[in-house]
C-alpha cells in the first residue's frame, strides 16, 4: 500500500507557498486602487488553509521518497497548484469560467503561454503580475523536476543525467541542496538582468518585470494583446531573444561555467547542438523572408530571429503574425515546436539531447547494416551510456508523436479545423504558446474554443510538461499493486 502522507505533506507545503505568492499581486492591486486585491487575499486564504490542513493532517518525517510516491507527488503538485492558482482568475473582474481559469493557470505553471484572456491591455495589474508569477514558479519547478526527479524515475532517457551526481569528480556542486540553491540563484539573476535591460531600454518597470519573468521561464505571457509586437521596438526584441535563449540553456551549465571558466562553455554537447540548430533555422527563415517575401535583410533577420527563437525555445512571444508568411513558414513553425531547448532548462518539447540520442541510434543502426560485427561505444558528453537510455528515448519520442496524433484527432472530432487542432495540440504538448490559424494563431487566443477542447488542451499541457510517462504510469494496474 502506498503511503500517501509524504505526498499530501509536500502538496500542502507547495499550496502554502502558492498562497504567499498570491499576496504580491494583492498588494499591487491595492496600491493601484483596484478592488481585485480582495479576490487575491480571499484566494490566498483558501489556498493557505487548505495547505495547512494537508501539512498538519499528514505530519511525518520524510527520509526517503519511493518511486511510486515520486510519480504521485509530481502529478498531484502540478494539478493542485493549477486548480488553486485558477481561483484569482475565476473570481476577478475578468469574469472567467473555471474551465478557462484552470486553462490559464495551467498555461502559466507549465510555462506554455497560451491564453484565453482578451483585453490584456486593460486587465488589472494584479492579474497580469499573477500570470508572470505562475511562469516564474513553474519555470524553476520544471528545472528542479528535470534535475532531481526525472533522472531517478528514468523517464525519457533522463537517467543519463544521474551520472553527474554519482561521479564525485564531476559533481556540479557537492550536495543536492547546494545545487538547488545555485540553480535558483542563476534563475533569479537571469530574470533580474532581463528586467533591468528592458527597463533601461525604455519599457515600463511593471511590463519589464512581467516580460522578464516570462522570457527567462520561456513562458510567453505578455501584458499586451499583441504581445511584443505592441511595442514594435527592435531593442526590446534583441533583449528578449537573448533572454529566451538564456532560459533554454541548462541552468547547471551556468554553474559549471562559473566554476570552471571559459573552458566549460562548450563542454555540454546539447548546448553546442542547440546553438547550431537555432542558427540554421533562423538563417533559413530569414533567407525565405528576404528572397520570397521581399523584406529587407535587416528586417527579415529581426523577424526570423525573434519568432524562430520564441518557438524553438517554446516561449511563445510574438512580434508579428507569422501565420501570414506563407505555407513554408507555417510548416516550419509546426516543426520547430517539436525541437525544444536543452535538458535542465525551462524549455519544453522533446528537447535537444533526445534528438541527439535518437540520431546517434539511427547512425549506429545504419553502420551495423554494413559492419554487423562492429562494436560502437555509446557516449554522451564524454561518458558512456547503455542501450536502456536509447530505448527510453525512443519510447518517449514515439509516445510523444502518438499522443500528438491522438489528441489532434480528438480535438478535430470536437469540431475544430485541422490546422487549429494540430497546431494547438503541438503547442500545448511542447508548451510553446500560440498555434497557427485565425483562432489560436499569433493574432488570436484560445478563448473561442469550446470547453471540451479547452480541457483536452489543459491535459495536453500537463501531460507534455511532466514528460508523458509521469502521468501514463498512474493508469497502469502494476503501479497500484503492492
Amino acid at each position: 500500500m502506498i503511503d500517501f502522507k509524504p505526498v499530501f505533506l509536500v502538496v500542502g507545503i507547495f499550496l502554502a507557498t502558492l498562497a504567499i505568492l498570491m499576496c504580491i499581486p494583492a498588494a499591487v492591486d491595492k496600491f493601484a486602487g483596484h478592488h481585485d486585491w480582495q479576490v487575491f487575499l480571499a484566494s490566498a486564504a483558501v489556498t493557505f488553509l487548505t495547505g495547512l490542513m494537508l501539512i498538519f493532517g499528514n505530519r511525518t518525517s520524510v527520509r526517503k521518497v519511493s518511486m511510486r510516491q515520486a510519480f504521485l507527488l509530481t502529478t498531484a503538485t502540478w494539478i493542485s497548484a493549477a486548480a488553486f492558482g485558477a481561483l484569482p482568475f475565476a473570481f476577478s473582474e475578468m469574469h472567467m469560467s473555471y474551465t478557462d481559469a484552470v486553462f490559464e493557470s495551467m498555461s502559466g505553471l507549465t510555462t506554455t503561454g497560451a491564453t484565453v484572456i482578451v483585453g490584456l491591455d486593460n486587465a488589472p495589474p494584479g492579474i497580469l503580475l499573477w500570470r508572470a508569477l505562475l511562469h516564474g514558479l513553474g519555470g524553476i519547478g520544471i528545472v528542479v523536476m528535470a534535475v532531481a526527479v526525472l533522472p531517478m524515475l528514468r523517464i525519457g532517457g533522463m537517467q543519463i543525467f544521474r551520472m553527474e551526481s554519482s561521479d564525485k569528480s564531476d559533481k556540479v556542486l557537492p550536495k543536492t541542496a547546494q545545487m538547488a540553491s545555485a540553480i535558483l540563484i542563476v534563475y533569479l539573476v537571469l530574470i533580474v538582468l532581463t528586467v533591468f535591460a528592458l527597463w533601461g531600454a525604455g519599457m515600463s518597470l511593471f511590463d519589464s518585470i512581467c516580460h522578464g519573468i516570462a522570457a527567462v521561464s520561456t513562458g510567453g505571457f505578455s501584458t499586451k494583446d499583441a504581445s511584443i509586437g505592441h511595442y514594435d521596438n527592435a531593442l526590446f526584441d534583441g533583449i528578449l531573444v537573448v533572454s529566451m535563449i538564456s532560459g533554454a540553456l541548462p541552468l547547471t551549465w551556468y554553474v559549471r561555467v562559473a566554476q570552471r571558466g571559459k573552458k566549460a562553455l562548450w563542454l555540454d554537447s546539447q548546448v553546442v547542438t542547440f546553438f547550431q540548430v537555432l542558427l540554421v533555422c533562423i538563417g533559413v527563415m530569414a533567407a525565405w523572408l528576404w528572397v520570397v517575401k521581399g523584406m529587407t535583410p535587416p528586417h527579415a533577420f529581426r523577424m526570423a530571429a525573434f519568432n524562430v527563437t520564441s518557438i524553438i525555445t517554446d516561449t511563445g512571444f510574438v512580434n508579428t503574425d507569422y501565420g501570414l508568411w506563407g505555407d513554408f513558414a507555417v510548416a516550419s513553425f509546426i516543426f520547430y515546436t517539436f525541437i525544444g531547448g536543452c535538458t535542465g532548462s525551462t524549455a519544453g518539447s522533446i528537447k535537444i539531447f533526445r534528438w541527439q540520442i535518437l540520431f546517434r541510434a539511427v547512425s549506429r543502426q545504419l553502420s551495423w547494416m554494413f559492419q554487423p560485427h562492429r562494436v560502437m561505444d555509446l557516449r554522451y558528453n564524454g561518458q558512456s551510456y547503455t542501450d536502456d537510455v536509447v530505448s527510453s528515448v525512443i519510447s518517449f519520442v514515439a509516445i510523444y508523436l502518438i499522443s500528438f496524433a491522438l489528441m489532434t484527432l480528438v480535438v478535430s472530432l470536437l469540431g475544430v479545423d485541422f490546422l487549429t487542432s494540430a497546431s494547438a495540440v503541438s503547442a500545448a504538448l511542447a508548451a510553446s504558446g500560440p498555434g497557427l490559424g485565425p483562432i489560436v494563431g499569433p493574432a488570436g487566443t484560445y478563448q473561442p474554443l469550446p470547453d471540451s477542447v479547452t480541457w483536452v488542451l489543459t491535459f495536453a499541457m500537463l501531460f507534455g510538461r511532466l514528460e508523458l510517462f509521469t502521468i501514463l504510469v498512474l493508469f497502469t494496474p502494476q503501479f497500484w499493486r503492492d
